[in-house]
């Protein structure tokens, strides 16, 4: 149960962030909705994670999925490179987390 909780602060994470780039882009009620209610649900969902999980394995995961899920974001919605080497990296840090949790 905890890991689901630390993944849905995971995508709380990716909603703040997004929501950080439409605010950049257009402040309305909508992004900043988007930024505040992102980030409170992630850090909420983190906190319940890391009463099971240690510190450093939840953070850690938390990120990975902010950053790559942030990454994918970016490449599909906003126009950023799709490179190979930004997908090999996006690799490297989901296979970090996976490896975290197989040894947690």
């Amino acid at each position: 149960m905890e890991w689901i909780l630390l993944i849905i602060a995971g995508i709380g994470e990716v909603l703040g962030v997004t929501g950080i780039n439409q605010v950049n882009k257009k402040k309305n009620l909508w992004s900043f909705t988007l930024l505040i209610g992102g980030f409170t649900v992630s850090f909420i969902f983190l906190a319940l994670a890391m009463q099971s999980i240690s510190m450093g394995t939840a953070y850690a995961v938390w990120t990975g999925i902010g950053t790559v899920g942030s990454v994918l974001i970016g490449m599909v919605f906003y126009n950023e490179p799709k490179t190979f080497l930004r997908i090999l990296f996006m690799c490297m840090v989901l296979s970090a987390a996976v490896g975290l949790k197989l040894i947690s």
